[in-house]
């Protein structure tokens, strides 16, 4: 539990360092994306080399091609973990958000659900728009 609070606190000062540098940021979570996904096809690549050897592709590693992969994931994880972005660039903001509020995916909705929320915000939208309209007058009345 110490640890988490820990790893917890430590992503938060560092997006706050970060959130005043924004293309920092953004080198660092690039970086660590690509990183990540380095890493993951690499030992795809090593596992499928390994587990299915031919011809082509049979060669002779040593431990540290073997541990390329994993390190270059694991490298990619920490800079994602410390910069806050590892669950939002792998999952999304929407899919966290409807499923904390308790909503089906979008691909569960039927057509008439869609439909229906579609319209809800449209409608929304027009109130907020005669809202806005109705503000104005008041105050240029002033």
């Amino acid at each position: 539990m110490k640890l988490v609070r820990f790893f917890d606190k430590l992503e938060d000062r560092v997006r706050g360092w970060l959130s005043h540098w924004p293309i920092i940021y953004g080198f660092f979570g690039g970086v660590g994306v690509v990183l990540f996904w380095r890493g993951v096809w690499y030992t795809a690549d090593v596992v499928y080399s390994l587990v299915a050897p031919t011809p082509e592709k049979q060669f002779l590693m040593s431990t540290s091609q073997i541990w390329d992969g994993p390190i270059s994931i694991v490298a990619g994880a920490i800079l994602l973990l410390m910069s806050g972005l590892f669950v939002s660039n792998f999952i999304g903001n929407e899919i966290i958000i409807s499923g904390l509020r308790g909503e089906k995916k979008l691909t569960e909705k039927t057509e008439v659900e869609v439909r229906t929320e579609t319209g809800a915000i449209a409608e929304i939208k027009e109130k907020l728009d005669e809202i806005s309209a109705r503000l104005e007058e008041l105050e240029k009345k002033r």
